[in-house]
């Protein structure tokens, strides 16, 4: 019976075991959204095969400047950005694990304060999301949104593009696309907030077409292999509001994809951070779907994760909060150990406190 402690192979990325560190925001990025030697350790701590995470996704980092959403959070544009990157991976490669960037794009779930000066927020539509995002001066309401042009549309997939091929630059074994969570990706694919009447709106082909290009490029660029894709098919997150049909819209979606054979989909089921059954879909159905791995994501226990694994359900299961205060969580998992609380005062900004002194069980 294969357990969650087992090898897999992902497309081209063999992973020493199943448990998966998910995207993280928290924040601490230099200058310039540039990563650092702090972040470097932090990932460095969750890297190692045997104690820490078979395959380390990174937290979200913007494909441009206008992708960015919240104070201090990595790019990956930028020559000095993918010089910082550089420093995780070979921290994390030196430890002996692996790491995929997640790129992304935050679309209207942004705030004038944190883009060029005189720009807006760019989304599918140019009506204002109900949230708050966080910059200089806190928690604050996002900005009104302009909705981008037919023809601004191919320069955003090809920031997604080059936003790979910089990762690859920069030491990543690979790359996730960040479609989930009410954000950029979201934003076209979901009827609740798309509102184009050309080529990118309307059906759900047209709708699902920013994404199906998107991935396209990424696996032309990079292959397929080192390629994953993060979906969210119920979430309520930053105000996406639901699909008028979500199992249709998702079906064609993972159908479509298919065809490019990239290496995994990462599924968060129900409502990001929150409850499991917040709307009803059918997760294994479309897991069917898709020939890749498959990792589950979303409030997962330690016997619910051996469970998914064990059953076939899943091939591997992120945790995303669990890591933060738990470097060496598969080890926890492993010996049926007791985590380490979280300290939710310092997951946002700040320092090393709360990001890497977080220790591991003793030898």
């Amino acid at each position: 019976m294969t357990t969650l402690f087992d090898p897999l192979q992902i497309g081209d990325i063999a992973l020493a075991n199943r448990v998966v560190m998910a995207p993280l925001t928290r924040d601490r990025a230099a200058a310039g959204r540039v990563p650092t030697a702090l972040n470097a350790t932090y990932y460095e701590q969750r890297a190692d095969p045997v104690t820490g995470a078979g395959l380390i996704i990174s937290e979200g980092t913007q494909v441009g400047p206008l992708g960015q959403g919240y104070l201090d959070t990595p790019g990956i544009y930028s020559p000095e950005q993918v010089a910082g990157w550089k420093l995780v991976t070979d921290a994390v490669h030196r430890k002996g694990g692996k790491i995929v960037a997640q790129i992304w794009h935050v679309g209207r779930i942004s705030h004038t304060s944190l883009l060029p000066a005189g720009e807006a927020p760019v989304s599918s539509t140019a009506k204002i999301a109900d949230a708050k995002t966080f910059t200089p001066t806190g928690f604050d309401p996002v900005s009104a949104p302009r909705a981008l042009t037919t023809a601004e549309v191919p320069a955003v997939i090809a920031q997604f593009r080059q936003a790979a091929r910089n990762a690859v630059d920069a030491g990543f074994d690979g790359i996730e696309v960040h479609g989930a969570n009410g954000y950029l990706v979201e934003q076209f694919l979901r009827d609740s907030v798309n509102d184009r009447t050309d080529q990118y709106g309307g059906s759900i082909e047209n709708r699902a077409r920013f994404l199906i290009e998107l991935m396209t490029a990424v696996c032309a660029e990079i292959g397929p292999g080192r390629v994953g894709l993060r979906l969210s098919p119920v979430t309520p997150a930053n105000d996406i509001g639901q699909d008028s049909n979500p199992t249709a819209l998702f079906t064609h979606v993972v159908k479509e994809l298919s065809k490019l054979r990239f290496a995994f989909i990462h599924i968060v089921e129900g409502s990001t951070g929150g409850a499991r059954d917040f709307a009803p879909f059918d997760y294994d159905a479309l897991r069917k779907l898709w020939s890749g791995a498959w990792i589950v994501n979303n409030g997962y226990t330690r016997d619910m994760a051996l469970q998914a694994v064990a059953s076939g359900r899943a091939d591997a299961v992120a945790f995303g909060k669990f890591f933060i205060s738990n470097p060496d969580l598969t080890r926890r998992l492993r010996e049926d150990r007791e985590l380490a609380p979280l300290n939710p005062q310092t997951m946002y900004g700040g320092g090393a406190e709360g990001y890497t002194d977080y220790p591991a069980l003793p030898a």
